[in-house]
């Protein structure tokens, strides 16, 4: 077996450990550095916690750098001897100086088939817009934002009962596929990056709580599309009489009475909460009340049968 690249890897959240733990089970580069996000407070306690990439590194025993910000990222110059720097949703933008210190460069596993959905929350547009399928890009890194020349795309369907959560788990796998051959080819240097047409770009601007309240003046497609989209985080809600309800799981059934204005509550039963939209109806399987667990549509009916006894309040 030739001798594989010398590398570092800098990523962050789950998405980026999986394929992590790709490169570290299926591929013989010596990974010699770990770049993450420094230790935070997260969840409902705010306890301190590491990040996956962090805990994973520390099971396989590889040294570990947290820089707070991009000005202390390699201060020791050690990049400018490795082949190449992994990034996968690192979370730290890289200068200039920082991208041309590996032999190869920096390249990057972006979750969306660019120039489409350039930025923060590609997979979550990319539900949101309807799209029909999405993919990975392996992408050389430059100064701009998701604007390098692509090394290798690999397209993924987007299945109608999607949520982000799920799609980030096929992305994940594929990501991990496509890196390590992204990574042998280098070793040969049998890569032909490709230009980015930017005419085509669009942007997927980071998204926040307040982009996951339910319009139910909206179509019921673009409704099912935001919950979906919206899950695992931060979770489509609504207002009911000054509640907040988060949306898990919903569904579309069937069109609604002339006489019903969106945000009606069409009908209440261990079915679900069926909920009139601008044309039809959305059926909520699984919600959840603030401090509370998820329960499904029947076991919060059972537990509540009078609740939604008033409109949904926008």
């Amino acid at each position: 077996m030739p001798q594989g690249l010398n590398i570092a890897f800098a990523g962050t959240p789950e998405l980026a450990a999986k394929i992590l733990e790709s490169i570290i089970n299926n591929s013989h580069h010596n990974i010699l550095r770990i770049y993450t996000q420094p230790d935070r407070p997260s969840g409902r306690g705010k306890k301190i916690q590491m990040s996956p990439v962090k805990d994973l590194a520390l099971s396989h025993n590889l040294i570990i750098d947290q820089p707070e910000s991009s000005a202390e990222l390699d201060t020791t110059n050690e990049l400018s001897n490795l082949d190449v720097l992994v990034v996968a949703a690192y979370g730290l933008i890289l200068s200039d100086d920082i991208i041309c210190r590996p032999r190869f460069g920096c390249i990057n596993i972006h979750t969306s088939l660019l120039p489409h959905w350039r930025g923060a929350a590609p997979i979550q547009h990319s539900i949101l817009s309807g799209d029909t399928e999405t993919g990975i890009t392996i992408m050389q890194m430059d100064s701009g934002l998701d604007t390098g020349d692509i090394i290798l795309q690999k397209a993924c369907p987007i299945n109608k009962n999607d949520t982000s959560g799920i799609l980030h788990d096929k992305l994940a796998k594929l990501g991990g596929e496509c890196i390590l051959h992204t990574l042998d080819s280098l070793m040969i240097n049998k890569i032909q990056p490709i230009p980015q047409d930017n005419r085509l770009a669009t942007y997927a601007s980071k998204i926040h709580k307040h982009d996951a309240r339910v319009d139910w003046s909206k179509t019921a497609v673009e409704i099912d599309r935001l919950i979906r989209a919206m899950n695992p985080a931060p979770i489509a809600y609504f207002n009911l009489n000054n509640t907040i309800i988060r949306i898990w799981e919903a569904e579309i059934v069937e069109n609604i009475s002339r006489t019903m204005h969106p945000g009606d509550i069409v009908d209440y039963s261990a079915n679900g909460v069926d909920i009139a939209t601008a044309d039809k109806t959305i059926r909520i399987l699984k919600l959840q009340l603030p401090g509370k667990k998820v329960l499904t549509s029947r076991d919060f009916y059972n537990g509540n049968p009078f609740f939604f006894s008033i409109n949904a309040d926008n």
